[in-house]
């Protein structure tokens, strides 16, 4: 999301479609045009740029006839590697998902497809820099919407949506991908190498310990923990993850301010500050019946593959199985699930893999992506 990513040849200020253009100057910060202008430069016209405002005061004409003035944004702000254009894309696209103009599976599409939220919101609105979006039960501007978005930073997470190319490379090519993620932490490109070990929320210490177990093989063989941060399995496999000194990531199932169950808040914050806490909900959002299904298929979605430690019928780790085989990524179940129904049917689908230990799994996976994955433009 680096405003700056290639060269700094060409460099331009932020361009947008409403009256007043907020324009970032690298090493002086966030500027609002009051005309409809583009104005573009290199490095050095940037810089000098940068001089001339400071020299002038708060207001500044540039030679195009564009007035700069300093927005009322805070100054740690001034120097973050999210441009101006791409935080009020970020905050189209949070429009869109308030607005829920179209099912978030089909949202996501159609703003990759159009590339641009801003361009897709105002086919909806003529009007959208007026219009009030639902945010947290509050009714905000798309202004505010993008006050919103700094504000979160603020707080300690950001928002990766599928027009930012950090966006989970997995999840990008699901079909029920959300079109936003709120992060706690920091992803990263070998986030690719996820498996999710998953499982019931009352397991046996026999569960626990053999999640314990395959979580150290995966980070001995590289690869990424990922769980809902739920009690019982989840949490026995990020807290494994984390004493093997390997890398684990929580989908949860709440917004970031949340914690379910409040017992795993320490570790939610360990975890968000040496690696990465996402959630597809706004902050405020509590736990209900409907979101942990939702996190599921993001969690699925994010991973190479799914492991099924412990779970009964009603377990969400089942329908996590299911929605991994939908997304056409591998199953793997823990021999002693097929005491289950439910477990003998899904180890009879293609895709689906009966193991005893981790050491199977890994070598599944080896094979399985023998090739790196690669997303075809």
């Amino acid at each position: 999301m680096s405003a700056w990513r290639g060269s700094w040849g060409g460099w331009r200020a932020a361009r947008s479609h409403t009256r007043d253009r907020r324009v970032l100057v690298p090493g002086i910060g966030l500027f609002r045009a009051e005309r409809n202008r583009a104005i573009s430069g290199t490095r050095d016209a940037a810089f000098s740029l940068v001089r001339r405002v400071r020299s002038a005061g708060e207001d500044f004409t540039h030679p195009s006839g564009s007035v700069l003035r300093i927005a009322e944004v805070p100054y740690e702000h001034m120097f973050d590697d999210r441009s101006l254009m791409s935080s009020r894309e970020t905050a189209a696209v949070l429009a869109l998902m308030a607005r829920r103009a179209m099912p978030p599976r089909r949202l996501a599409g159609a703003i990759e497809e159009e590339g641009s939220a801003l361009r897709l919101l105002e086919q909806f609105d003529a009007s959208s820099a007026d219009r009030l979006f639902d945010i947290d039960r509050r009714p905000v501007t798309l202004d505010q919407l993008e006050e919103h978005v700094h504000a979160w930073e603020r707080e300690g997470f950001g928002v990766v949506t599928v027009l930012d190319d950090d966006y989970p490379a997995n999840l990008r090519t699901v079909y029920d991908r959300p079109p936003a993620l709120f992060v706690r932490g920091r992803l990263q490109e070998h986030d690719e190498r996820s498996v999710a070990l998953v499982g019931t929320r009352s397991a046996s210490p026999e569960g626990l310990e053999k999640a314990r177990e395959i979580a150290r093989e995966l980070v001995a063989a590289e690869y990424v923990v990922v769980s809902g941060l739920a009690a019982g399995i989840d949490t026995a496999a990020h807290t494994a993850a984390l004493e093997a000194g390997g890398r684990t990531v929580a989908v949860i199932g709440t917004g970031l301010r949340h914690s379910f169950p409040r017992a795993n808040a320490r570790l939610q914050e360990q975890i968000g500050r040496e690696h990465a806490v996402i959630s597809q909900f706004w902050p405020g959002q509590e736990g209900r019946r409907w979101t942990f299904p939702q996190r599921n298929a993001v969690m699925s979605g994010f991973s190479r593959a799914t492991v099924v430690v412990e779970a009964s019928h009603t377990s969400g780790a089942r329908m996590q199985a299911r929605l991994a085989r939908e997304h056409g990524r591998p199953v793997f179940l823990l021999r002693a699930l097929l005491e289950h129904r439910w477990a003998q049917t899904q180890a009879q689908r293609a895709g689906s893999y009966v193991v005893d230990s981790g050491a199977e799994i890994i070598g599944h996976l080896d094979r399985l992506y023998a090739e790196q994955l690669t997303l075809i433009a």
